[in-house]
């Protein structure tokens, strides 16, 4: 059909345009990076050379790539969600802590529950947790009694104040007087690790969950629908779109896949509930779906890279003897990239 192969056509020109635009924003990065290293009197190919070595070139780097890899795709799409309405959650970080937290008060409660039990049940209350957190500035919103990117924000205080406060008091272990933390986990609430590394069953329920999201986008009229109050909410709602629950339900599921990061973090990484179990990956997550523009392919790439550049902090440090907050300079290169590729709305007026 000449319509069909019309419509595949622009759709794999389309995606060409965005691998070759996501492409040449890292490349712009990594050459300004290169001259932020000569100024400082580094070798920026031996830096190079060195992530690569250590990341994409090594078994280990790689693993823990995807390690990485897998809480930014999450975080990213519980950002990416709720954006097709226009609604800005920057609360991803709390959300993913008290997806944690949840999850891990259900291993506790049920530690003899058997697997196919135990596994269900705690994935269920990270989603839970990190749902209920973002709900509350849902209905804020919907009520138009607070913005939620206020209200997201600020929660990001709270939640790892209730983790701490959890492991210092009634979930603490005897046997971690120096360190507070948790006890262990049952075996039985624990995801699955592959091939003798730290990867887990996390990263394929983290691809899984960027496929549905682009699935929901483009073949549901679910997607129809929050792009419509996205570009008008005024006439969505004339049209009869309910746009007041589609705001709590749209932060709330965004939530619940922020808490599956969190979930993921304690049950497939640490083994137990922690202080400072995120980096950041929230925060992360919140610029990498902001940089590729909610796109689905955008998300994947752009986690992949984050999870390259955060984890050539350790290596430089070893290496090139700078500082973990060279970092920050590479992200804040390419935000600074992608902002001078924009158009400043009027500017053709």
């Amino acid at each position: 059909m000449p319509e069909s192969r019309l419509a595949a056509t622009l759709r794999n020109s389309t995606a060409l345009r965005s691998m070759l635009r996501y492409s040449a924003i890292s490349l712009t990065a990594l050459a300004v990076f290169a001259a932020i290293l000569l100024l400082a009197g580094k070798n920026p190919l031996k830096a190079y050379v060195d992530t690569f070595s250590y990341t994409l070139a090594n078994a280990y780097g790689f693993s823990e790539l995807l390690v990485r890899m897998t809480p930014l795709l999450l975080t990213a799409v519980a950002v990416a969600l709720p954006s097709r309405l226009g609604l800005i959650n920057v609360g991803g970080e709390g959300q993913l802590y008290m997806g944690a937290w949840l999850a891990s008060a259900g291993a506790l409660l049920f530690p003899g529950a058997p697997r196919w039990a135990l596994l269900p049940l705690v994935a269920v209350m990270g989603f839970l947790g990190g749902a209920l957190f973002a709900a509350l500035p849902g209905v804020l919103r919907a009520a138009k009694l607070v913005n939620e990117t206020i209200a997201t924000l600020l929660l990001n205080y709270i939640a790892p104040l209730i983790v701490s406060y959890s492991i210092f008091g009634p979930w603490r272990d005897p046997g971690s007087s120096a360190y507070p933390q948790s006890p262990v986990f049952p075996e039985a609430a624990l995801l699955t690790s592959f091939f003798n590394t730290r990867i887990h069953a996390g990263l394929f329920l983290a691809l899984a969950v960027l496929g549905a999201y682009w699935l929901l986008l483009e073949k549901t009229h679910w997607g129809v629908e929050m792009r419509a109050i996205g570009g008008n909410a005024e006439a969505a709602q004339r049209l009869g779109i309910p746009v007041a629950a589609w705001i709590v339900v749209a932060l709330a599921i965004g939530g619940g896949i922020a808490g599956l990061a969190g979930m993921g973090e304690v049950m497939g990484v640490h083994g137990r509930l922690r202080q400072g179990l995120s980096p950041g990956y929230g925060f992360t997550g919140f610029l990498i779906a902001w940089l590729a523009g909610g796109r689905p392919l955008g998300i994947l790439f752009m986690a992949f890279l984050f999870a390259i550049i955060t984890s050539a902090g350790d290596t430089l440090q070893i290496t090139q003897g700078l500082p973990y907050a060279v970092v920050n300079i590479l992200l804040a290169v390419i935000l600074f990239i992608v902002l001078a590729r924009r158009p400043m709305r009027g500017a053709s007026k």
